[in-house]
């Protein structure tokens, strides 16, 4: 009976703490009451305010680097960003549309459907759905460990990789010209550079040239300023005055290609048929839904079952066809003869073929078709915009489910779960470390995971923390997640009012927006720094990044087999090692440091890892030392004892770097002591004692604790001169202030004095006494 009660207790206990996880990331967020403070308000006002300015123009860059329309990448800055800001763990965190993941979509949905058409757009909103729920799981079960399996050798290759193919797949926005897609992505870079040899645009290069150049010079001159959007800007306007982008209209005999006229007849009825299709598949699909509600399912609907998946079948196929051919076909550029309506439009190859002398006639501008509507045609030329973007908000929207999608897309869904959220963790972590904040990574990843599902529902394709907008809000002082509701709403007011405004940006500009953007992601030093400090890390950094160049564009692949290696070669991996925060020894400390209070004042601490320090385990040694710094306000000096320490990754030799860094920012000293030999020697490979300083390095923990204590000493100091300092300046004000009124007595008393002697002089009484004179001898009243 006992034990069945006891029984009972576990399961009660096990489900109120499951039931309290799940429940936790629906709770509102701590710094709610924070915002009755106005400065806050200020403070996160601006914040978001400027991160809006660099949003919106990056937001409509991204979605174009994942084969969206650009207005896409705004309904993507909506709704994940405030659900992100409410339910996450970070204040400052920016989630939204970030450069890896907008690859990463591309990558995944283009073996499916043709890049920006519907069935292009309904996938992204589907994957959006299906990452939200990977990564709402994972936090929900604590599966956010799974992230330890990415080493940081293998981030370092498939990041510098995936930084390269993101630049060179702008590369034709930038000089532009179209050019084939081939099966891999290196393909595409050859027929691209092939293109640019054949025909530049010159002026799409000296827009391109003028956005990267406005970006560098106030980027340089002024590097709190939005250079974004000063680049938007200079731009836009100067392609909008210059004529960069026309349009002209065409009756459609004006085309002299039989093929393009044919073409566009029946790019017009295959879009009239697949408008008739989708309106019979919805009824049917309503029908078979009123058949089947209430009764079993026989032989006849059975039958009606298979004709509706027939037709969504054919549905999906004629889709797919008639958006290559539109695409083809709106891709081909045409060249122009002749004026007015004696205009004439020919193709590059009936050119060439043409027995008649019209080269002679043709202009160079290149024309491509926008648009064909009741035998009228509309044709843009010069260099690319944006166009006309649709205003309003983004309507609610389910995702379309179908089943042979989503078994093609769960690779791509893990792959982009992992990799953006390990890009959000690794800013929210270190914005942690500036601002002394707990952060809770399981929370965080639902967090994420419930603004991409949120996100999918309103047109939304994945999102994830952004490095460089993260940065731009911690920088700007946000305080609390309110910023990104103040960037939200700024986003909104630009969808409804502002997209008028942003017809003429120029495509160029978007691509150097992107480039300028992962131009900081490519390094060797992550990955020269792995070889140093481990050779087999340095193997799989190198290994992660020649597979990710070679395969792309099927990306999870790359970092799949670096995952692999990685395991291989390091199959000793200890996932939670114990940490300890032991006293500090009475015996070892200094007497004087005894008496001044160290051993009660908690102002020094000892942590102790007993364990191998690799890439498993980085992420628990940051959450118990963040746990610590939350914990410990007056912490002063962290002395980390690294006897039970028998091994350091580059993983961990760079989180130490890291942490070193930041606290030493934040004013906190960190010193070590009893490190052993085999990592010390390691630290001289990977020269971790040139860039931290070997001074805080101490083989005998007497002088580690005396080290500590000078240090403390000298704050002392510090404080004590800054105090005295304080009081001498406040007691030379008293005295210039008791002089000053000292003064001001003496000044009162001698005005009082001469008030005195002229009160008296006024007084005095007059002498009427004659004057002496010759008879002055004379007695008074003698005469003459």
């Amino acid at each position: 009976m006992i034990l069945g009660k006891q029984r009972q207790e576990l399961v009660f206990r096990a489900a109120k703490g499951t039931l309290g996880q799940i429940l936790n990331p629906f709770k509102l967020p701590d710094w709610l009451p924070e915002l009755k403070n106005k400065d806050v308000l200020r403070a996160d006002f601006i914040a978001g305010l400027t991160v809006a300015l660099v949003l919106i123009p990056q937001s409509m860059a991204y979605a174009q680097l994942a084969g969206l329309p650009p207005y896409y990448g705004l309904y993507a800055s909506l709704i994940p960003t405030m659900i992100a800001a409410f339910f996450g763990s970070s204040r400052q965190l920016a989630t939204g549309p970030v450069a890896m993941v907008s690859l990463m979509t591309a990558a995944a949905l283009e073996p499916l459907a043709t890049a920006g058409g519907e069935a292009f757009i309904g996938y992204a909103f589907l994957l959006s759905l299906m990452v939200g729920l990977f990564q709402l799981m994972m936090g929900m079960f604590r599966l956010g460990v799974l992230l330890n399996f990415l080493s940081h050798p293998v981030i370092a290759g498939f990041v510098n990789a995936a930084a390269i193919i993101i630049a060179t797949s702008q590369l034709g926005k930038i000089f532009g010209v179209s050019a084939e897609k081939g099966e891999y992505h290196y393909e595409f870079v050859f027929n691209t550079a092939t293109a640019v040899v054949e025909n530049i645009h010159w002026p799409t290069l000296g827009m391109a040239a003028l956005a990267f150049g406005t970006m560098l010079v106030v980027r340089r001159y002024n590097p709190k300023l939005p250079a974004i959007l000063f680049a938007v800007i200079l731009t836009t306007v100067l392609a909008w005055l210059t004529g960069y982008e026309k349009h002209t209209t065409i009756k459609l005999e004006q085309i002299a290609s039989q093929n393009i006229r044919t073409a566009l007849l029946y790019d017009a009825l295959e879009s009239k048929y697949i408008d008739r299709l989708t309106d019979k598949y919805i009824a049917a699909q309503k029908n078979f839904g009123v058949k089947v509600e209430g009764a079993d399912e026989d032989v006849t609907l059975l039958s009606e079952r298979q004709d509706l998946e027939q037709i969504k079948f054919q549905l999906d196929q004629k889709k797919e066809q008639s958006e290559t051919h539109h695409k083809g076909l709106f891709d081909t550029p045409l060249y122009a003869t002749g004026e007015g309506e004696q205009m004439r439009f020919f193709t590059a190859e009936e050119i060439a073929n043409s027995e008649e002398e019209i080269e002679g006639k043709v202009r160079s501008r290149a024309w491509y078709i926008t648009n064909y509507e009741n035998s009228v045609v509309e044709l843009q030329s010069g260099g690319k915009v944006i166009g006309k973007v649709p205003g309003g908000l983004p309507g609610f929207r389910l995702p379309t489910f179908e089943w042979s999608v989503i078994m093609h897309l769960i690779g791509a869904m893990i792959t982009i779960s992992l990799i953006g959220f390990m890009e959000a963790i690794s800013i929210a972590k270190a914005m942690a470390a500036k601002t002394r904040q707990s952060l809770n990574p399981d929370r965080e990843l639902m967090g994420q995971g419930l603004s991409n599902i949120a996100g999918s529902m309103f047109q939304a394709y994945p999102v994830s923390g952004s490095f460089s907008r993260s940065a731009v809000n911690i920088n700007t002082g946000a305080v609390t997640g309110f910023s990104s509701v103040i960037t939200v709403f700024l986003v909104a007011f630009a969808l409804l009012f502002l997209t008028p405004l942003l017809y003429y940006l120029p495509q160029a500009t978007l691509a150097a927006i992107i480039i300028k953007a992962v131009a900081g992601l490519i390094s060797m030093r992550p990955m020269i720094h792995a070889w140093r400090a481990n050779r087999h890390d340095g193997i799989v950094a190198f290994v992660t990044f020649a597979l990710t160049l070679a395969l792309a564009p099927d990306l999870e692949l790359g970092i799949l087999f670096g995952m692999l290696l990685s395991l291989v070669l390091l199959l000793f991996r200890i996932m939670k090692p114990r940490v300890m925060f032991p006293g500090l020894p009475e015996k070892l400390l200094p007497p004087e440091a005894v008496a001044g209070g160290m051993l009660e004042d908690g102002r020094v601490m000892r942590m102790r890892f007993e364990g191998s320090l690799v890439f498993a385990n980085v992420a628990f040694f940051e959450e118990q030392l963040q746990k610590l710094l939350a914990s410990s306000p007056k912490l002063k000096v962290l002395i980390i004892d690294a006897v039970s320490i028998n091994e350091i990754d580059a993983s961990g030799d760079q989180m130490l770097r890291d942490y070193y860094r930041r606290l030493t920012e934040t004013g906190l000293d960190v010193l070590f002591t009893r490190v052993r030999k085999p990592i010390q020697n390691m630290f001289e490979r990977s020269h971790m004692y040139e860039d931290v300083g070997r001074d805080v390095f101490h083989r005998n923990p007497i002088d580690v604790y005396q080290h500590a204590w000078d240090i403390l000493v000298a704050r002392d100091a510090l404080e004590e001169e800054k105090r005295a300092r304080e009081e001498e300046e406040k007691a030379r004000e008293e005295e210039e202030k008791a002089s000053e009124e000292a003064e001001k007595a003496s000044e009162e008393e001698q005005s009082a004095e001469d008030g005195i002697e002229a009160a008296e002089e006024a007084d005095k009484p007059v002498d009427n006494t004659p004057e002496e004179s010759g008879n002055s001898g004379q007695e008074p009243g003698a005469k003459g």
